[in-house]
């Protein structure tokens, strides 16, 4: 009797608990926090380490020497401020399904006098767990790299809103990050350096952004609802931006992904569970 009303009690506590996060969030206030989420699910397999590419990968510029590559991982102009584990040179490695599916997209954009630079693509998974570090972290990055990365998110909250993973689609090797540019303007190359925005929900006013990328509405890794594909407070002229890279990619079997605009997925990708971690060099 004793035990059964004591799980009467942890019961309604529970129910309680759920009332009032319920009653906050339709009042308007913040929900309660909600903690770090699980480790990987046990069926995942753990990431094959490996000191090349494998069988499978190729590298873009061998496919598509078009496209502008502008990784920022390898550099430090991104959210960690410094060069990413696991980019020892600014090279974007893709499966070659994904990678000769972004040649065509290309292709597509070409008659357009539009290009596409990429940001990042296959990722290692030692740099996933660097950026998990970094968020798990509570130092301080200052308030001119939280303007520039998260200005309206607190960093403990990147993990469940989205924008920080313990596993990334980017480390299965068909998954790219990009955006567009005008092939008769001049785009930051790989090894630029350029003045970031101070805070990345802030376009310049101007057709193309300070990396020689049309305008988007925000800059890239810009953990804010602005980046949503469907990001209210953005212009015209961002929107149907968006709208135009969207259409090309999902033309070539890219999928997006709702919180980044920048951010794309190989629908068929060859490898939908398996995780890399190789060096990109």
């Amino acid at each position: 009797m004793l035990e059964a009303r004591g799980n009467q009690v942890k019961t309604l506590a529970v129910i309680a608990v759920l009332a009032l996060g319920t009653l906050a969030t339709r009042a308007g206030a913040d929900p309660p926090p909600v903690a770090d989420p699980l480790p990987s699910p046990p069926h995942l397999p753990p990431p094959l380490i490996v000191p090349l590419p494998p069988s499978g990968f190729v590298d873009l510029a061998q496919i598509a020497p078009t496209i502008v590559v502008q990784m920022r991982y390898a550099g430090g102009q991104n959210f960690l401020g410094r060069p990413v584990r696991g980019y020892a040179a600014p090279h974007c490695w893709l499966s070659r399904p994904a990678a000769e599916a972004l040649a065509r997209v290309a292709q597509d954009l070409a008659g357009r006098a539009l290009g596409l630079m990429v940001y990042d693509c296959y990722r290692p998974q030692r740099a996933v767990d660097d950026f998990v570090a970094w968020a798990r972290s509570r130092e301080d990055d200052g308030d001119a790299a939280r303007r520039r990365h998260y200005p309206a998110v607190p960093k403990a909250e990147l993990f469940h809103r989205g924008y920080i993973a313990l596993r990334s689609g980017h480390t299965r090797g068909s998954t790219v990050d990009l955006t567009l540019i005008a092939l008769s303007g001049a785009a930051a190359d790989a090894g630029a350096v350029f003045q970031e925005p101070d805070d990345c929900r802030i376009g310049n006013g101007t057709p193309t952004e300070a990396d020689g990328s049309l305008e988007m509405g925000t800059a890239f890794d810009c953990f804010d609802e602005r980046a949503h594909v469907d990001g209210a407070g953005i212009s015209l002229e961002a929107r149907h931006n968006r709208q135009l890279l969207r259409q090309a990619m999902l033309r070539r079997g890219f999928s997006p992904y709702a919180k980044e605009w920048w951010h794309f997925t190989l629908t068929a990708e060859p490898f939908p569970d398996r995780y890399f971690d190789f060096e990109v060099r």
